[in-house]
């Protein structure tokens, strides 16, 4: 009624002002980064560019492997040489969304429409990749174990034996676990990384920098692998050939 529309025009203000702000941070974020790798290049040396760089070559290898070898596996899993085809032939969209947004919360909505188009169920798409969102993240784990990797070697720890690589992959899955579907939702995982390990807050910044320039892959990785989830998924539910009683 009339009085509901003072809220509504409140709200409907409100809404603009709050997107009016998202658009000057994200015109201003760039400067802040660009400001933020010179203080910490100024603080730790040049030498440490060259780290960054070999960990963000080494991450993209490992997530291009990954997204094309491992995530057509998952989709023969899930429903055959029927399921591989559909899921690469509706995985653009998401894959663009994701790596322009640095969210899988941000890229739902498109994953949801990508898993209609193949051909999962939606009681069974509508569970697991918002589910999978929070609590399976790909991407995350294997940047979590790239990030210990690199403070053990600035640090000059030992990491090359049984225990230890064990202990670098269940930390990495705890890691994966506790991020945040944001862009930037490293920090909790990069905090638990220091506190687990006894590394000083000094380190933070220093891996801050790997959660940054690996954002984009890893949210590819995390936001793509909630889609072939859900076809395995849907292979326990509805049985090995329900993606051709979709189809037929």
């Amino acid at each position: 009624g009339e009085k509901a529309k003072v809220i509504k025009d409140f709200l409907n203000a409100g809404s603009s002002v709050i997107m009016k702000m998202i658009k000057i941070i994200m015109y201003y974020a760039p400067i802040g980064l660009a400001c933020y790798f010179a203080s910490i290049i100024g603080q730790l040396g040049t030498q440490i560019l060259e780290g960054y760089l070999k960990v963000f070559i080494m991450y993209l290898i490992v997530s291009i492997i990954y997204y094309f070898v491992f995530f057509s596996i998952y989709a023969y899993v899930g429903a055959g040489r029927a399921g591989v085809k559909a899921f690469w032939k509706n995985a653009v969209a998401p894959a663009v969304t994701a790596l322009a947004t640095c969210s899988s919360a941000a890229s739902i909505p498109v994953n949801l429409e990508a898993a209609k188009r193949i051909g999962i169920p939606d009681d069974i798409a509508e569970t697991v990749i918002p589910l999978g969102v929070n609590t399976h993240k790909d991407g995350s784990v294997i940047g979590g174990v790239f990030k210990i990797v690199f403070l053990f070697g600035l640090f000059g720890m030992d990491y090359k034996n049984i225990p230890m690589l064990l202990s670098i992959l269940i930390v990495s899955l705890l890691v994966g676990a506790v991020m945040g579907a944001i862009p930037g939702g490293g920090m909790i995982g990069e905090m638990l990384i220091l506190s687990i390990y006894g590394f000083p807050p000094a380190a933070l910044p220093v891996i801050a920098v790997i959660s940054t320039i690996i954002d984009a892959p890893a949210t590819l990785l995390n936001a793509s692998g909630n889609t072939v989830c859900a076809m395995i998924v849907a292979r326990f539910v509805d049985g090995k050939n329900w993606l051709k009683s979709k189809l037929s």
